[in-house]
């Protein structure tokens, strides 16, 4: 069986210096940890070392156009969602929602959603009742 699902996120931005200053904050409170930016891309990385890591990276594309791309990030419990939610109105997150029970999605979800400076969609959440595959 795989030990991992996902490998990296590549995601474009319009201003790199911006999405620094965003990103910066908000990957390391989800758990990417590992800063190995450079001047021409952003990139955080959940474990250090020369252990194989998923990674979340940007880049800048000054055409960049957001979309109706959502990337959604997974929290344990309600209280990481709330705690995600209190600093990405910190760090200047555009067109907030929630954090809210979402029950139209499956039982127990509760997300907040959010787009970061360049209009990317963004969301944390969490499932209090999984639905996991057997």
């Amino acid at each position: 069986m795989k030990s991992r699902i996902l490998d990296h996120i590549d995601l474009r931005v319009k201003d790199f210096q911006r999405a620094m200053k965003f990103y910066g904050k908000l990957l390391p409170a989800l758990g990417f940890s590992c800063d190995r930016s450079d001047e021409t891309w952003g990139t955080f990385y959940s474990v250090g070392g020369d252990k194989p890591s998923e990674f979340f990276g940007f880049t800048e594309d000054r055409q960049h156009q957001a979309n109706g791309t959502r990337i959604s990030f997974w929290a344990d419990t309600r209280e990481g969602v709330d705690r995600i939610a209190k600093l990405v109105r910190e760090i200047g997150g555009k067109n907030l929602e929630g954090p809210e029970i979402c029950a139209d999605y499956s039982p127990g979800y509760y997300g907040f959603f959010f787009e970061d400076p360049d209009g990317n969609k963004l969301e944390i959440c969490c499932r209090e009742n999984p639905i996991i595959a057997e």
